[in-house]
């Protein structure tokens, strides 16, 4: 995943927040057409966004678990989805 300054992309949580927000505003109502469009592709940026977050921490759980806890023994839960 690129890393991209810190100033560019916001963090999990804020993208999240922001996300909720620009949804709550879509479901108001009361926009013009255009500004409803740019709520949209503002929110798909933000969801494209928290998904490379969670793509990131559920890749890092991965390799950590698959040093931690590997079992020979065929008896491991299997790993269970977020």
């Amino acid at each position: 995943m690129p890393h991209e300054p810190a100033t560019d992309r916001p963090g999990y949580e804020q993208a999240r927040d922001q996300l909720a927000d620009l949804v709550k505003r879509l479901e108001t109502g009361g926009l013009t057409l255009e500004q409803s469009l740019e709520l949209w592709e503002r929110g798909e940026q933000l969801a494209a966004i928290c998904e490379e977050w969670l793509e990131g921490a559920r890749a890092r759980l991965a390799a950590a678990t698959s040093h931690s806890g590997e079992s020979t023994d065929g008896d491991a839960d299997p790993p269970r989805p977020f």
